[in-house]
């Protein structure tokens, strides 16, 4: 039995994937950042007071900072941890976790493009 018109259509959907990932990502930064310049000319760059005070008003703004900021943690102590704990996987991780999307759907497009598509080897590294 010949697979191969079904392997052909396995790659083909696998390369569309890819694509819609891709697109996905860099959607997200070049949202964020337009979204970021709009706050900041809105709002300035006080970020850090803002954030807090949510966070101390008990409240739904407060609540979603907290959980957001969980998944910022993660993502950084992921980095890191993909990375095997290198100094520099410490300081990119550190980045990640306050820039958020903004540093980390550009990190996953490059880890794509750095490991040819094996999303195996873009989640777990060198292991």
């Amino acid at each position: 039995m010949d697979l191969s018109p079904h392997l052909n259509y396995l790659k083909m959907k696998s390369i569309n994937n890819y694509t819609l990932l891709k697109s996905l990502l860099a959607l997200q930064t070049l949202g964020i950042l337009v979204y970021t310049a709009l706050s900041v000319r809105n709002e300035g760059w006080d970020l850090f007071t803002i954030f807090v005070n949510n966070l101390t008003s008990l409240t739904w703004n407060g609540q979603f900072n907290l959980d957001f900021s969980s998944y910022l943690l993660l993502s950084g102590l992921w980095i890191m941890w993909r990375n095997q704990f290198s100094p520099a996987s410490l300081l990119i991780g550190c980045v990640a976790a306050v820039l958020g999307i903004l540093f980390f759907a550009p990190y996953l497009l490059y880890l794509l493009y750095a490991e040819n598509g094996d999303l195996e080897k873009v989640l777990m590294g060198r292991r």
